[in-house]
């Protein structure tokens, strides 16, 4: 029962900070909105072209948005000293690194997902297909969290470090990338797309299992711990 204390603890101080720091939420909400809506003006008005790249430009777009979400995940709790008390806490720091990537996807991925349906009836694509886009997203945008957190723990205590982050975890967002685009593409096209929705399920489980560890790690040695 006291490890639930000090994960909930974790997430509760959290999400009352996102919500004292609005643009924590907005931001990257604006910023997916944004990136999306300019695509069809590169691409021109045609429906089927956008129909055809719809999938892509949305998974794109939410990519880039937890790129620039995940930046300051740590931050604050560097710079304040507040990361060291996690670190020194009783309490496993994969454990409080696990609730604090929790309140990143609540804060980030969540509206993304929520967002997406919009998006998919803006690039036309099929009534049929608008929850295979919910569901990758809800899915696949846990682990863009789970993977910039080990990025935004390496780098915490690096100065300007926002693009060394990019380059650590853009590579590692890839399978992401691939399996959820692919997943809307396969329902596009009318075969089942379940079989792509449970791969992504297994890099979940995968991130979920290793990354809170690969987190605490890289924040020990940021730390000086």
């Amino acid at each position: 029962m006291s490890y639930l204390y000090g994960f909930f603890s974790i997430i509760h101080r959290d999400f009352r900070l996102a919500i004292c720091c609005r643009g924590d939420i907005i931001n990257p909400l604006f910023f997916f909105g944004l990136t999306a809506s300019l695509f069809p003006l590169a691409l021109g008005p045609s429906p089927e072209l956008l129909r055809s790249m719809g999938g892509g430009v949305i998974w794109v777009s939410a990519l880039l948005a937890c790129v620039l979400a995940s930046s300051h995940l740590f931050q604050a709790d560097f710079d304040d000293g507040a990361l060291d008390l996690l670190v020194l806490s009783p309490y496993p720091l994969w454990l409080l690194v696990l609730a604090k990537i929790v309140v990143h996807w609540m804060v980030s991925g969540l509206p993304i997902t929520v967002l997406s349906p919009l998006l998919a009836v803006m690039f036309g694509l099929p009534q049929a297909v608008i929850p295979t886009v919910f569901w990758t997203l809800l899915v696949g945008t846990p682990v863009l969290s789970l993977v910039a957190a080990v990025g935004s723990g390496l780098t915490v205590a690096l100065r300007g470090g926002g693009i060394l982050l990019a380059l650590l975890t853009l590579p590692l967002y890839v399978p992401v990338l691939i399996i959820g685009t692919g997943c809307i593409n396969t329902a596009q096209s009318g075969a089942p797309w379940l079989p792509l929705l449970l791969w992504q399920g297994v890099l979940l489980a995968l991130g979920i299992t290793l990354a809170p560890l690969a987190t605490a790690g890289a924040l020990k040695i940021s730390a000086g711990a």
